[in-house]
């Protein structure tokens, strides 16, 4: 019975672990901030440069995917590891592919396309 009754020795002590804690998290901060005070800004000739040609843009093209190697019936069937990884190369035509008339259109979730 004395083991469960309230003790306030018990109380007062998880208190000071409490406040000794919050002391610790606080200090903590105080001296990252101080860290953070000292430490020096990078100079102009530190920060990053544009290239000599001048800011580089982005390339639109149209690309097509690499052919996959063709075997013959006398050869080897090809693993993954002798394939490249999937590459693609710049596309023959330039234009912007449209919708094949009297196609779909809707990507095949078989709406009604075209009428």
């Amino acid at each position: 019975m004395q083991l469960a009754a309230p003790s306030g020795l018990l109380s007062l002590g998880l208190f000071l672990v409490a406040v000794a804690l919050v002391t610790l998290l606080a200090g903590s901060l105080w001296l990252g901030c101080r860290i953070r005070a000292r430490e020096q800004l990078p100079r102009p000739e530190e920060q990053p440069q544009l290239p000599p040609g001048g800011a580089v843009h982005e390339v639109r093209e149209f690309r097509e995917p690499a052919e996959i190697p063709k075997v013959d019936k006398t050869g080897h069937a090809l693993t993954p590891y002798e394939l490249a990884h999937s590459a693609t190369r710049p596309s023959a035509s330039q234009e912007r592919p449209r919708w094949v008339e009297g196609g779909s259109g809707s990507f095949g979730s078989g709406g009604l396309g075209p009428h």
